[in-house]
């Protein structure tokens, strides 16, 4: 089974393949995505890595804190996002009555 873990306060030039270096010593990374914005396709700071699972806690205890280009890092195992929805619930017109009774 895999984890996901979280990597903040990464430099904003930081590329999905340069993640995927800091994580690679750990073990076998399956994915690393540096978070953008839509419009610009500028980094936001944090990133997603998925790692599986006693991989990804040695990864968070040695890189949690550490220091990569000036910058210190904070590493976690990423929370879920119950509360986030999956897909947007469709909106439904509802029929109005306008008159005067």
């Amino acid at each position: 089974m895999s984890e996901r873990i979280y990597v903040g306060n990464l430099p904003f030039k930081t590329t999905d393949d340069e993640l995927k270096q800091i994580f690679d010593p750990f073990g076998n990374v399956e994915e690393a995505n540096v978070i953008r914005y839509k419009q610009s396709n500028r980094s936001k700071g944090y990133a997603f890595v998925m790692m599986g699972n006693e991989e990804a806690l040695k990864a968070v205890e040695a890189l949690n804190e550490s220091e990569y280009q000036k910058r210190i890092l904070k590493v976690r195992i990423a929370k879920p996002r119950n509360n986030f929805p999956k897909q947007k619930a469709s909106v439904q017109p509802q029929s109005i009555r306008i008159g005067i009774d």
